[in-house]
């Protein structure tokens, strides 16, 4: 058997993920041999695939906006005791001046990365024989591709690491080889496809969003917000279909899907980095995971699909290439 773990993408959301996966393989020993992350996902994986716990969760529950953003392009104030997000209008116009290609940088994140995943874990990942996984979208070849810690050199590593969690255009865009690429989760929120595709047997999916919408936005107020808003749409659909076709998928190869949905809406804006608000969603992972698989252990019965999940994939199944 080979076992999975698949992190979709979601920012500061990472948190929560972060205490799903300490849980499930902390209380319940569960051990994985391939790792596929985006964005957030692709943060984390490394870590995990040397049960590094105690440093990941260091590194999700102390990190802040100026330990990602070189230039940030948002401006966080509280109104009545809520923190509110506006454009920080002097640091997008210094970006247009340089000639840059987007609204922020997250050079800063490229730095951090580097840090916290050293040539030595890279070296110990590929001994192990554990396989990690991160999604990018090469925006130049309009392609999803997936990068394996068994393909690439150590720098390389990092920059694919990079390039996945980078929200273009708030964030920097990675220029290699003659080629643009940004955040995975544009194609790939969640690659359960491409762990079966690789072999895997039984998958947990850490999805970081509800199972089902659970509010309706405001009206857009300016072109910022209404950027976000379409983003947020694209990426919703994005995700829920990446999730039909990975259940297709794990149906028609009797793959075991668990899949970790968070319970309630954690933000509405996963670039905005809290530390004291990931410490909770940190705890709040682990709790949920627990109960979670109490439910799962009583219940003792596969994931199935609904009949609206089976209808609005039984276009792709032709696609499927499996």
């Amino acid at each position: 058997m080979k076992k999975a773990l698949v992190i979709s993408g979601g920012g500061s959301k990472g948190a929560f993920a972060g205490g799903v996966a300490q849980y499930l393989m902390k209380k319940e020993n569960r051990e994985y041999d391939l790792f596929l992350g985006t964005s957030t996902g692709s943060l984390m994986v490394s870590h995990l695939a040397l049960d590094m716990l105690d440093e990941l969760k260091h590194l999700y529950t102390n990190v802040n906006q100026s330990t990602i953003f070189s230039n940030n392009p948002f401006k966080i104030k509280k109104v009545s005791g809520e923190k509110v997000i506006n454009i920080n209008h002097f640091n997008m116009l210094r970006n247009f001046l340089k000639g840059r290609k987007t609204f922020g940088e997250s050079k800063n994140l490229r730095r951090l990365i580097k840090q916290n995943v050293t040539r030595e874990m890279f070296e110990k990942i590929k001994e192990t024989n554990k396989e990690i996984v991160v999604t990018v979208s090469n925006l130049t070849a309009n392609q999803i591709e997936y990068k394996s810690s068994n393909e690439c050199t150590y720098e390389d590593f990092l920059d694919w690491i990079w390039g996945s969690c980078n929200y273009v255009p708030f964030m920097s865009i990675l220029e290699k080889d003659r080629q643009q690429y940004a955040d995975g989760g544009f194609g790939s929120l969640v690659p359960i496809r491409e762990a079966i595709l690789r072999g895997a047997t039984e998958i947990d999916a850490i999805i970081l969003e509800t199972e089902v919408s659970q509010f309706n936005r405001l009206p857009s107020k300016n072109p910022f917000s209404l950027l976000f808003d379409v983003f947020d749409f694209m990426l919703t659909h994005v995700e829920r279909h990446n999730i039909t076709i990975g259940k297709l998928a794990a149906n028609s190869k009797n793959v075991k899907l668990n899949l970790y949905y968070t319970p309630t809406v954690l933000t509405t804006n996963s670039l905005v980095f809290d530390e004291v608000l990931m410490r909770k969603w940190w705890k709040s992972g682990y709790k949920y995971a627990k109960s979670k698989r109490e439910e799962l252990m009583s219940e003792f019965r596969p994931d199935v699909l609904t009949d609206k999940e089976i209808e609005e994939g039984v276009d792709n199944v032709e696609n499927l290439n499996i």
